[in-house]
């Protein structure tokens, strides 16, 4: 194919369980920005939050494409030119918030650049702050102390119980609200006009390439859009298999080198 973008997710796909770049996918990702392939960070990640591995693959020397909030906010890694942004309604997300209360999760909220909280060590608090290299506030009530429209929610919940979870608080959103898994233990709602899938198709307008030309590597459900709006979707052998089952290809895990073992049996 005649690559021209690659779209990559973050957490189980691009570092490993230790959460770092291996040596070889590092090496593969800056050979081909230097042929002139742009690189696309796709998280549901804070921007700050893609900051370092945007740093260690050297996409401001390339204008390598930050996607942030699952596509609810793109900036360009070079000069940090704002290219789209979407948010929540703000009298929407306190009402969310109290009904929230009720429910076994810990809500995270975030201004894109601290995270606020009810409890400072509730359950994966400390690691979503280490992860983004982010500060937390405590308050005493998240939907009291909102005064600004979130791109997004995100709520800390037990593995064992997050899919149940999920489909109670799907079935009580409003039409224009969506809740997607990001990870074992994460739920994330944002606005249904916000996907992964339709961020890459927006930058690819804007960057005068055909979806046709570019690949998108993800393991998790919120990047299942991505690879179907993808010219090659990969699923990292570590995906869950809703991933796997709508991507074009299936290549080794995160742990094994899979994006710079696809990209390679791709560009041959």
């Amino acid at each position: 194919m005649k690559l021209k973008l690659i779209a990559l997710d973050i957490d189980g796909t691009l570092t490993n369980d230790e959460k770092k770049i291996t040596a070889d996918t590092l090496s593969t990702l800056l050979k081909f920005q230097e042929q002139g392939i742009r690189v696309m960070l796709a998280s549901a990640r804070p921007v700050p939050g893609l900051y370092s591995a945007a740093s260690e693959l050297r996409l401001g020397d390339h204008h390598g494409i930050l996607m942030a909030y699952n596509g609810g906010k793109v900036v360009d890694a070079t000069d940090g030119q704002l290219l789209s942004q979407t948010h929540m309604d703000l009298n929407k997300t306190r009402e969310l918030l109290r009904f929230l209360e009720a429910l076994p999760v810990t809500v995270i909220l975030d201004d894109g650049e601290r995270f606020y909280v009810e409890d400072a060590h509730g359950y994966k608090v400390e690691y979503e702050c280490w992860n983004n290299q982010m500060d937390c506030t405590e308050v005493d009530n998240l939907a009291d102390f909102l005064d600004f429209s979130p791109v997004k929610l995100l709520l800390s919940v037990d593995p064992d119980e997050i899919l149940n979870i999920q489909d109670f608080i799907r079935s009580h959103l409003p039409d224009d609200l969506c809740v997607v898994r990001t990870a074992p233990f994460y739920l994330e709602i944002i606005p249904v006009s916000i996907n992964k899938g339709k961020a890459l198709l927006d930058v690819c307008s804007r960057l005068c390439i055909d979806p046709a030309d570019t690949a998108a590597f993800g393991d998790s459900e919120n990047d299942i859009p991505m690879l179907q709006a993808a010219g090659c979707g990969v699923a990292m052998g570590n995906a869950e298999d809703a991933v796997k089952a709508v991507a074009d290809k299936v290549t080794l895990s995160n742990n094994s080198d899979g994006i710079a073992h696809a990209l390679r049996e791709l560009i041959m």
